[in-house]
């Protein structure tokens, strides 16, 4: 795609939503990271209707470790693979104590050490906590990406590399949640909505309506 129709993409996703934020309630860093944990192969409105009282009695490492697996999985229960989200989880807050003093580390590979986090995480939190431009490549952002015609890709990795070096870095900061969002309530799998999409003339998928 040439740059041209790259920057007219984002400028019109930016002018609809200048400031983009993760649609994930959380309440600081920590809780924040849980909640992506927590969100992976879940929806956000799924996650979010479990952490307000997860978080109101465990926002730091300590009082989540003390929790349990056995006490995190009665507030997350509702949440599917909950089981495996509550090992990990309890995993994490344990070595966030024994390793990092608590802080959760801002370099993607030692974020990645932590259990349940992957490199899709590793990017969600550091664009959200710290505003890094990184390119966080979801489901929705892999189909986005690939039906507008800024990556062919059929892998998070290789879609995120190729958007790496096509996005421009002035809009690299809020890139991922325009896509995501975009791909959430418009450019959806099923049955996109494409009568109401805003960059519909830029698109170069040949099935959209």
């Amino acid at each position: 795609m040439k740059p041209a129709r790259v920057s007219a993409i984002f400028e019109k996703l930016k002018a609809a939503n200048p400031e983009p934020k993760t649609e994930l309630y959380y309440t600081n860093d920590f809780t924040l990271l849980v909640a992506i944990v927590l969100s992976a192969q879940a929806t956000d409105v799924g996650v979010n209707k479990a952490t307000p009282a997860l978080f109101a009695v465990a926002d730091n490492p300590a009082k989540m470790a003390a929790l349990g697996e056995d006490g995190l999985k009665k507030y997350i229960k509702t949440i599917g693979l909950f089981n495996s989200k509550a090992k990990n989880i309890i995993g994490l807050s344990r070595m966030l104590m024994k390793e990092f003093k608590g802080k959760i580390p801002e370099e993607r590979d030692a974020l990645q050490t932590l259990p349940g986090v992957g490199r899709k995480t590793a990017n969600v939190w550091l664009n959200c906590a710290r505003g890094q431009p990184t390119l966080a490549v979801d489901t929705h952002v892999l189909r986005v990406s690939n039906r507008i015609g800024l990556a062919k890709a059929t892998t998070p990795e290789k879609c995120e590399q190729q958007l790496e070096k096509t996005i421009p870095a002035k809009y690299k900061k809020h890139a991922h949640h325009w896509l995501i969002l975009h791909g959430r309530y418009v450019c959806k799998a099923r049955k996109p909505e494409c009568g109401r999409c805003i960059i519909r003339k830029w698109c170069e998928w040949p099935g959209k309506t």
